[in-house]
């Protein structure tokens, strides 16, 4: 297949998935209206459930409009040479494939961000605000926006050098050695990323001596889970919506509560949102996910390798001239519905993954302080309560309310 063939093969890819993503949308949006199922008939009083709609309407069209001005953005870009024009910025400036690369990226990423900031800053700043969840400030947004960037071209630059310099060396073979470095980096920022990463953005203390780590560490003694590292973090800075999760393996595991959860729950909920992430380690759940996640990286890039040296992939978005840097996009681009199908896959075992460690808190600690807890976490973020079948299938990572409480219920 030449160049203009997979030109308008891409073209044909990204408007077929607008319109899927589009039809996804639209059929959640006529759920909206269904009649609450009576497990849940006491998760929002009157008031609250009205708020829900509006919050789930403001975002589907917000949504709405975000998505097409992203998908003609991306278009008129393709149509219109975009990359061949960035590419011809950065050869003349730098003919050394990493410093290409890297100039090419840099440019496209900081450019397209730029672009969708006044989103970002109008879901942040109108929608979120509107509905009380926000509590962010325009420092606070920018100081973000920097930090993420200045991290994306550390860690996301300093990946992409390594990764062609394999290839300088290897040649086709390099797929191997950028395998194992993701691997090698996935794993480290598994163990780390709480140490590292969160700090840059979020205060996180210890747990103080009370009732509450008391409660934890006895459940933690009952099930045979050794947990000493029991944080707090500031998600109050951004926002209101709580969240908890579990990070790391073997000594470095930690378990991390949101402040805003501690303040939305009763303790023996808290308790029971900590079994619950307990299950998932319990369960191994953390180590197939990385098992996974890094044979799929491994097969994309093994995929990645056999079509590299084909000048047609970088023509196909219209670079003339024959590069790394060019062809990565052009696989990308032409990958997405592989990916799509393994986004799939991934979304399943995940929901699956969630059962399982609902189950194993229910056993363990309790059903009815989860149940609880997760009708009162669904009501603080206006959750929606009747999502499309079809909708959940797509995208949720994890089920909808109403399947985890019959489970529980079971």
């Amino acid at each position: 297949m030449n160049s203009s063939s997979l030109f308008y093969l891409i073209i044909a890819i990204l408007i077929l998935e607008f319109l899927v993503e589009s039809a996804m949308d639209y059929l959640n949006t006529r759920s909206f209206a269904k009649p609450i199922p009576p497990e849940l008939s006491d998760v929002y009083d009157p008031e609250e459930y009205a708020r829900s709609q509006a919050y789930k309407k403001a975002n589907y069209s917000f949504g709405l409009f975000t998505s097409s001005f992203s998908i003609i953005l991306l278009l008129s870009f393709l149509l219109l040479g975009g990359f061949q024009w960035v590419d011809q910025v950065v050869r003349g400036i730098t003919e050394e494939p990493i410093g290409m690369a890297l100039l090419f990226f840099g440019i496209i990423a900081l450019g397209s961000d730029l672009l969708m900031t006044p989103f970002s800053y109008y879901k942040t700043f109108v929608i979120e605000e509107r509905f009380g969840f926000n509590k962010s400030n325009l420092k606070l947004f920018l100081t973000d926006k920097i930090k993420g960037w200045i991290l994306l071209g550390v860690l996301g630059g300093g990946m992409l050098a390594l990764v062609i310099l394999f290839y300088e060396w290897t040649g086709r073979s390099f797929w191997l050695y950028a395998w194992g470095l993701i691997a090698v980096f996935t794993l480290f920022m598994n163990l780390f990323y709480s140490k590292l990463i969160v700090p840059l953005f979020n205060k996180q203390k210890p747990l103080q001596e009370g009732s509450l780590r008391q409660r934890i560490q006895n459940y933690a003694e009952k099930v045979g889970f050794e947990l000493e590292k029991i944080f707090v973090i500031d998600g109050s800075r951004r926002s209101t919506k709580a969240n908890a999760y579990f990070s790391g393996f073997g000594r470095e595991k930690r378990v991390t509560l949101y402040d805003t959860l501690i303040e939305d729950l009763e303790e023996e909920e808290i308790v029971a949102v900590l079994a619950h992430e307990v299950g998932h380690y319990k369960r191994r759940h953390i180590i197939y996910n990385l098992v996974v996640s890094t044979a799929l990286t491994g097969l994309t890039l093994f995929i990645l390798s056999l079509f590299i040296n084909h000048p047609e992939v970088s023509g196909a978005i219209g670079v003339e001239q024959p590069s790394f840097h060019a062809a990565l996009v052009g696989f990308a681009l032409l990958y997405s519905p592989i990916s799509q199908l393994t986004g799939l896959a991934m979304n399943y075992l995940s929901r699956q993954f969630e059962y399982q460690a609902d189950e194993y808190a229910r056993k363990t600690y309790g059903g009815e302080p989860l149940i609880s807890s997760l009708k009162k976490l669904s009501r603080n973020s206006l959750s929606n309560l009747t999502p499309h079948p079809a909708y959940v299938f797509m995208h949720y990572s994890h089920p909808p309310l109403i399947s985890r409480v019959r489970r529980l219920q079971a």
